[in-house]
């Protein structure tokens, strides 16, 4: 086996939906290296306004570990876990150590940390609070200090709405 595989090195390990927390444990449990890194969020539950910890890349969680088949075994037989991430046809790919040192001292920091991925121009969205609660759209842009713009199309021309980024969820693909 290539020895730069039996180096310990960090991997993006693949979970369930909402599996993140008991994969964490589970992973931990078995002595396996494992960081969850979470973020402070207001919980989106219309009757709660406290403050919740929430995994800052949901699905996924990161596991340090060499690939020796029986250490690779031993994380994905966690329940919920999925895979470790990598190229499809060859081995994981490991995450820089730099890389997960930063994101240690942004968790650990007070400050909000904002991730941004959630939305890409054009995604259809759905506002699910507040007063456009209802209206479908094309996501358009972030306008900063939580806010994004959605656009609605009609006859060739369109009007824009700016709503919190927590009321706005995104639209499966098949939806049209």
């Amino acid at each position: 086996m290539n020895e730069e595989l039996l180096t310990p090195a960090w991997y993006v390990l693949h979970v369930k939906s909402r599996f993140e927390n008991v994969v964490n444990e589970g992973l931990v449990q078995k002595s396996i290296d494992a960081f969850l890194p979470k973020i402070r969020v207001r919980s989106k539950r219309r009757d709660r306004r406290k403050m919740i910890d929430v995994p800052m890349f949901p699905g996924y969680l990161f596991v340090r570990t060499n690939l020796e088949p029986r250490h690779h075994l031993e994380i994905v037989k966690v329940v919920g876990a999925v895979r470790l991430i990598g190229n499809r046809t060859g081995p994981p790919v490991p995450v820089p150590e730099d890389v997960i040192s930063s994101l240690k001292i942004m968790v650990a920091s007070s400050e909000s940390v904002t991730t941004g991925t959630r939305f890409k121009k054009g995604d259809r969205v759905m506002v699910m609070a507040g007063p456009f609660v209802g209206v479908v759209g094309v996501f358009s842009q972030y306008r900063g200090k939580g806010r994004v713009m959605v656009n609605i199309d009609i006859l060739g021309q369109f009007a824009a709405v700016e709503v919190d980024a927590e009321d706005v969820e995104p639209l499966p693909k098949n939806i049209s």
